[in-house]
Parts: C-alpha cells; structure tokens; sequence
C-alpha cells in the first residue's frame, strides 16, 4: 500500500468522479484508475462503484475512507515533524593539525549553519593520537590517514593529498618550479616528524622505493613549531597540501613532489553507526560534505576526491 493511493482514493471519494481527481492531481484518468484497482487487490476488496452520477464508495470503501485520510494526516505530521525538527547533543571530532588547517574552521561554520543545536568539540593531535581516541571512545569521528588503525570502525575514504616540499628560497637552493624528484630533494636538510608519526613513515617509504636516503636534519612533531624552524631557514620540510593552507610568508616556497607514492590519504573513520549518535551521523555528513566541497572548490591544494 503507497501512500499516494491513499491520496488518490480519498480524492475520489471527495469528488465523486474519477475524472476530476485526475484532473486535481495530475494524473492521467487511466493510471489513477490502475492505483484503485492495486489498492483494492491488495486489500482484497472492492471500495469503489461506479453509477451513472459518478463514482461513490462501497460499504468496505466508506469504512476505508476516514482511515485512509488519518493515516495520510499522520504521514503529513511525521514529514512535518522530520523537517522542523532540530538535532542536539554534543559530538566530538579529531583532526591532524595539517588537515585542520583547511577542513576545520570550514567544518564548524557548516555546522552551526545546519545543526545549531549540536556542540562539537574539535579536537587537533596527531594522527596517532586520534586513532586511539577513537579506540577509546573519547573521539566520535576523526580523519585519519591509515587504514589499518581503522578496522574496527565505520571508515570512508574521502582523499588523497600530493606532498610538497616547503622551505625558503633565500636560503636554501630550490628549483624555480615543481614538481620535484626525490633525487632533487636529497641534498636538502629536513626537517620532518619524527619517526611515530604516520606522515614520517610514508615519506620515508616513498623516498627508499624511489632509492633515496633523506637527509634528516631536525624531528620536531608539532606542526606550528616546525613551521617556525622553516620560516628561520634551518630546513626544508615535506608536507600534504593542507599543511600550504596557512602559509602566509611570501619567503616560503611550495614545490609538489613528482611521485606518485608521495600521497597521503584521508580516511573519515567513526565509531560504527549503532554507536554514533544522531548527531555523530550528523556531523559525519556534514564532515564528508565540507571535504567534498574544499576539493571541488579548489581550497584543498593539491587533493583529489577518491571515486564513487
């Protein structure tokens, strides 16, 4: 039974004539007529007649009739009730500190704009660090850029990210343009996370497929701090393409490396969905949306969505 034959059934009733219900609601005489005869064949009995006035209903029908508008009210009320309704509770989300320079202002903006209700408690560590959290349910959704951290949750591939190497040109010798090889990049001094963090070990893994020993120069894991040590020119440093986000000193060049293992992907991972809360899945939504738009956009330098 659908709900529009109830629509169509009751229409007839009101008006008595097969051809002006079709006519108010749109439909052709023909298929309003094949909706009755499926409604009755499924309930078995006849609840129309037709006279030579019109059409009028049958004992079953005139009992079927105030029925049929009370469920059409309710179905109107719950439409109602999904479209006003205004989600709350509080959802909290992690980000690295190089996607959250790109995704996280975004992402609240778009959460108080669609769910003003729901507090979000943002979040900003290590990859590392995030996984664990949401391990220990401290974290309701995070991204994260390794699968196997992620087994055990709900996980949705959102991106993958080209990494750049960025350093100052008035102190160490670049390339005026990429993309780089990492044989270009091996006489550099580095200046990277250390070796517990995922971004350190793709890198590495990237360079030594490609037959190069990187030249480590300083480890620093905190991504405002690194970014000093580059702006004062003790190093060059390789990072996604969020991380160019909140690069503002004009001094500081961005040049993409020219492998195609230099990529980081971003996985959107989440407490399994009997777990998340209405919220959670809100957020999630709006998360993925968000993300979507940046790369479409062009404010997520150099990421591309995975396919669909």
């Amino acid at each position: 039974m659908e709900l529009r034959q109830l629509h169509y059934f009751v229409r007839v009733v009101e008006l008595g004539s097969m051809g002006r219900a079709a006519q108010q609601l749109g439909v052709g005489t023909s298929a309003l007529s094949q909706q009755i005869s499926r409604l009755e064949s499924e309930l078995a009995t006849r609840l129309l007649q037709r006279t030579s006035s019109g059409v009028v209903p049958t004992e079953a029908g005139l009992a079927f009739w105030p029925q049929a508008q009370l469920a059409i009210r309710h179905a109107e009320g719950a439409k109602s009730a999904a479209r006003h309704a205004r989600l709350s509770g509080l959802v909290s989300v992690g980000l690295a500190p190089s996607t959250g320079a790109v995704l996280g202002l975004p992402f609240l903006l778009a959460m108080r704009e669609r769910y003003p209700d729901i507090g979000v408690r943002l979040v900003e560590t290590l990859s590392g660090n995030l996984a664990s959290m949401i391990g220990m349910r401290q974290l309701d959704l995070a991204v994260l850029f390794q699968a196997e951290r992620a087994q055990r949750w709900s996980l949705m591939p959102l991106l993958e990210e080209r990494l750049f190497v960025i350093a100052r040109r008035d102190v160490l010798v670049l390339p005026e343009q990429g993309p780089l090889s990492f044989g270009q990049i091996a006489a550099l001094p580095l200046i990277l996370p250390s070796d517990q963090h995922g971004l350190r070990a793709l890198i590495e893994a990237a360079a030594a497929r490609a037959g190069v020993v990187l030249n480590v120069a300083l480890e620093i894991d905190g991504l405002a701090m690194l970014m000093d040590a580059v702006r004062a020119g003790l190093g060059a440093t390789i990072q996604p393409g969020a991380a160019t986000a909140r690069l503002d000193d004009p001094g500081l060049a961005a040049l993409e490396i020219a492998n195609a293992q230099a990529r980081r992907p971003n996985l959107l991972v989440s407490l399994s969905d009997d777990e998340l809360s209405p919220a959670g899945l809100a957020a999630r939504v709006v998360l993925a949306d968000v993300a979507r738009a940046l790369v479409t956009g062009g404010k997520w330098p150099g990421a591309t969505l995975y396919k669909t």
